[in-house]
């Protein structure tokens, strides 16, 4: 069992967080916080205390822990390149959507369970928005599986050679760019919303975490950092040629930092979307990844 991709998740995601909002900053022509910075706001979360809603009835306490091992799990599904994952079967894919999926339940059932109006809200948008991303997801995986005639994700982001790259360029980037899209969505990122806000009435996922604190809000954050990663290496492995060795592994983490930057390009270069517009996008997402799939049926 190959433990070596679960531990880099762990280790790097927060890093990669770091550099989206480095790459924000010096766009913004700002100098921007150290590298290292999203690991000392976890270790300073995690010193800090905490407080509890009155009306709770102790989910928002065992919704950060639930959330983070769902993505523990997930980071076991994941091959980082050439790196193989720790756990591979037919149809994992099904089961990383889904754990992605449980531990934005928990999120969604500790926001509820404050008792507060504004997180009730942004545990409903979230709900909305996640069910329009996850068809997108579905059909991009299927579009990878009917060029790898694989249904498990190592199968489906290992194999993909230069030659279907050159016979199948079309339909991959139409994956690439619904799974982008995805991706903005599931992290909550601009143009679906901005993670640095603080207007209540226009937040969807940050609202939902207005009365997480101290180890519980560390846990939050960091299970966003994998997210991140995590979403980000399935794009990057596509890119990365298959069969390849451990000397590919330069190229992986390259691919990662230039996803990085693009997500802070996009920030920086476009507002956040209206409300209404972002079932669009989604929409958008899923004709994507759809017309990736027909492509794939044509041939």
């Amino acid at each position: 069992m190959n433990t070596f991709s679960p531990a880099l998740t762990l280790v790097l995601s927060p890093f990669l967080l770091s550099v989206i909002n480095r790459s924000k900053a010096l766009l913004a022509g700002r100098r921007g916080a150290p590298l290292l910075q999203p690991y000392f706001d976890l270790v300073r979360l995690v010193k800090k205390g905490v407080v509890y809603s009155d009306v709770s009835a102790g989910l928002v306490q065992l919704a950060p822990v639930c959330n983070l091992a769902a993505l523990f799990c997930c980071a076991l599904l994941v091959p980082l390149g050439p790196l193989p994952a720790c756990v591979s079967f037919q149809g994992d894919f099904i089961l990383l959507a889904y754990l992605m999926g449980l531990g934005r339940f928990v999120t969604m059932l500790g926001a509820l369970d404050t008792g507060s109006s504004f997180e009730g809200m942004g545990a409903s948008r979230e709900a909305f928005f996640a069910a329009l991303a996850e068809p997108a997801f579905f059909l991009a995986m299927a579009g990878l599986s009917r060029m790898t005639g694989s249904l498990s994700l190592a199968g489906m982001l290992q194999t993909i050679s230069a030659e279907q790259w050159l016979h199948g360029a079309p339909s991959l980037l139409l994956i690439l760019v619904a799974l982008f899209l995805v991706f903005l969505a599931e992290n909550a990122r601009i143009p679906v919303d901005d993670p640095t806000t603080h207007l209540e009435l226009t937040m969807i996922h940050e609202v939902m975490i207005l009365d997480h604190s101290g180890p519980d809000l560390a846990m939050i954050e960091y299970g966003v950092a994998i997210k991140i990663w995590l979403m980000a290496a399935i794009s990057a492995s596509i890119l990365v040629p298959s069969g390849t060795s451990l000397l590919w592994l330069p190229l992986f983490f390259l691919l990662m930092i230039i996803i990085g930057v693009l997500v802070a390009l996009v920030e920086s270069s476009m507002a956040r979307l209206r409300l209404i517009r972002v079932p669009q996008l989604l929409i958008g997402a899923g004709v994507f990844a759809g017309l990736a799939l027909f492509l794939e049926f044509a041939q």
